[in-house]
């Protein structure tokens, strides 16, 4: 018995809120946010919650209800400011150009024969703040000149950007999915940054490789002068002009990469004086300016100010407003996971699931990975996939003393996990590349996003060992 119900009864009740949410999501109208509420209910009902609050011998309140408000708003509370703040600076790296002159920077910086990783690294950074469907959108046309400099398959190009985007899309805050599974584990943001950072390089370098060595030359692809993409013979790269871009009217590279830098530099000083125990004095000042909140919130002070001087203020005002309409529903998607994780620890689910999984064989931090991956798998949002993986693993693991650091990692790496049909941005990349057979589809981005997944699950696997 657990808060005066059943285990078994509760965990039935699970199961069946989380067959009903895959079915909503995936073959209803019923929008992630319901169908999340709505298993959410079913949990607390079928498992035998008070339908109406009650108050326990403690003094703390008890119920369906309370443990959904709760849930939601002990979320959100945490990161819902930071959503707001990298949306609004994304829409601005958009509008300006700035993401184009990140683009080109990298370029000149890496040299001849090192463009995918360029674009690569373009992305990964690129992606922090910007969703990775618009990202590539805006990028795209980089990778479609670079191809037509240099003679080399806009496929492994493209696959490269689009790699390097949904790596830190899928795994590094402030990109509302990894923050959301950050807030229901509760764990450092400034920490996990840093090493979601670390463990993303070798998935970048993996579907580089993939890129490079596979696909470029088995779909030799390059843009003709009608602006459609074709397939030719392969033939060896072209340097001469591999670099000529028209750069005019676009913002300089250090006040492109303004934004970015301050609050990455804040959260690092924060992160290591905090390490330290370097926290008087000055040091104060400066590890309240690395919060993530004020962090990032000076960041897009800095965006406005320099990005936006070139625009007039209805402009600044308007395209940040833009941003902030596509970020609702994503608060929205990761307060419902929140609520849902707070009814499995209301009921004390969350312990009785870790005894029974301490009695098993398996790895205890396997369950979240095991979840991500299927529910990204089953209806293909990466955010929806980690935050569901987040509501249901962190109290298990946080019950059964396993590190709440590495179960953010588990969840984030699960929803990299083969990206097709279902999944936005599949479409976005394979259409925007010119790729329309299924099947080479899906060996182009579903293999690529996979490739990223497997190099994950074994970084979780080794950090197991140590964490």
């Amino acid at each position: 018995m657990v808060n005066g119900l059943s285990g078994q009864r509760m965990l039935i009740g699970l199961a069946i809120g989380i067959i009903v949410l895959v079915f909503l999501v995936l073959k209803t109208k019923v929008q992630a946010f319901l169908a999340l509420i709505i298993c959410t209910v079913i949990v607390g009902v079928v498992g035998g919650m008070p339908l109406v609050n009650i108050t326990l011998e403690d003094g703390k309140t008890f119920g369906i209800v309370n443990s959904i408000t709760s849930g939601f708003g002990g979320t959100l509370g945490s990161i819902g400011i930071i959503i707001g703040f990298g949306v609004m600076m994304g829409q601005l790296f958009e509008v300006t150009g700035a993401a184009k002159t990140m683009a080109h920077t990298f370029l000149k910086l890496f040299g001849r024969k090192r463009e995918e990783e360029a674009l690569a690294l373009t992305g990964f950074l690129v992606s922090i703040p910007i969703f990775c469907d618009s990202g590539f959108v805006v990028l795209a046309p980089i990778a479609k000149a670079i191809s037509k400099a240099t003679k080399k398959s806009v496929i492994g190009l493209g696959v490269a950007l689009a790699a390097g985007l949904v790596i830190t899309h899928s795994m590094v805050p402030p990109t509302p999915g990894p923050l959301g599974v950050c807030g229901i584990f509760g764990v450092d943001v400034g920490k996990y940054i840093l090493l979601s950072i670390v463990l993303s390089i070798p998935m970048a370098i993996g579907c580089i490789a993939y890129a490079r060595m596979f696909l470029s030359k088995k779909y030799y692809r390059i843009e003709n002068q009608e602006g459609e993409i074709v397939e030719m013979p392969y033939q060896e790269p072209d340097y001469e002009n591999a670099f000529a871009m028209d750069t005019e009217g676009l913002p300089g590279a250090l006040v492109s990469f303004m934004p970015l830098i301050v609050p990455i530099i804040l959260i690092l000083i924060n992160t290591v004086a905090t390490a330290l125990g370097q926290t008087e004095g000055f040091m104060q000042i400066l590890i309240f300016l690395g919060q993530p909140i004020v962090a990032v919130g000076l960041g897009l002070i800095v965006a406005i100010f320099t990005l936006g001087s070139g625009l007039d203020r209805q402009t600044v005002v308007g395209e940040m407003e833009k941003g902030m309409m596509s970020a609702g529903i994503i608060m929205l998607v990761t307060g419902g996971g929140g609520a849902l994780g707070q009814i499995i620890k209301d009921s004390g689910l969350g312990t009785y699931m870790a005894e029974g999984l301490a009695k098993t064989a398996i790895p205890i931090i396997i369950l979240p990975l095991v979840i991500s991956t299927a529910m990204r798998f089953i209806q293909g949002s990466g955010t929806v996939a980690m935050t569901t993986a987040a509501s249901i693993s962190a109290p298990i693991l946080i019950a059964a003393g396993t590190s709440p650091l590495l179960g953010t990692v588990a969840c984030c790496v699960g929803s990299l996990f083969f990206g097709y049909f279902n999944d936005s941005y599949f479409w976005v990349v394979n259409r925007t590349l010119g790729v329309q057979e299924a099947k080479d589809q899906l060996t182009i981005w579903s293999v690529t996003s996979t490739v990223a997944w497997a190099i994950g699950v074994v970084e979780v696997l080794v950090l197991s060992i140590f964490m």
